[in-house]
């Protein structure tokens, strides 16, 4: 199997992270976020590690001034992209909120990576409810695939190794 990379994406609490671990029972998988330097940042800025609506708009708001200083959420991830390909993982998960960053990773990315929403409408939050540009804006993009989420943790794994598999024959 070639290396793929997908760039999920999703309200908070849907199941982003469960998918990705459900899919590394069947394939070496990385799982990243481009949120993850900006977390160092916010710590040391006094940020406790709460996800409330306050502290999810100061997360966004921050990471769009790195970025616009130093692109420091991009070139986080261009990095473990390249550190990806010198490995052994056959998938790498990026977790990207913002739809212009999403199509700026994928450009730089290529034809090996696919973009992923992944969806639980009884979880997820109401379009502009947490009041930032990142989470406000998930389903403002035209994914590649969409990942029900609907059902039970014991049928999750056969469901997300039927759903992935399908993206390798492209």
């Amino acid at each position: 199997m070639d290396k793929h990379v997908f760039v999920i994406n999703g309200s908070g609490g849907v199941g982003k992270d469960t998918v990705c671990v459900a899919a590394a029972r069947f394939w070496k998988a990385e799982n990243i976020s481009s949120i993850t330097p900006i977390l160092d940042v916010a710590y040391a800025a006094g940020w406790d590690g709460r996800k409330t609506p306050e502290a999810r708009r100061f997360l966004s708001r921050l990471k769009e001034v790195c970025t616009e200083f130093n692109d420091l959420p991009f070139s986080y991830c261009m990095e473990r992209y390249h550190r990806f390909l010198q490995g052994d993982a056959q998938i790498l998960f990026v977790h990207i909120r913002e739809p212009e960053e999403i199509d700026r990773f994928r450009s730089a990315v290529g034809e090996s990576c696919s973009t992923i929403l992944v969806r639980r409408p009884a979880l997820e939050q109401a379009r502009g409810a947490l009041g930032n540009r990142s989470d406000d804006g998930v389903l403002e993009y035209s994914y590649d695939g969409v990942f029900q989420n609907d059902g039970d943790l014991d049928g999750l794994p056969e469901k997300v190794h039927v759903f992935f598999r399908a993206f390798f024959g492209r």
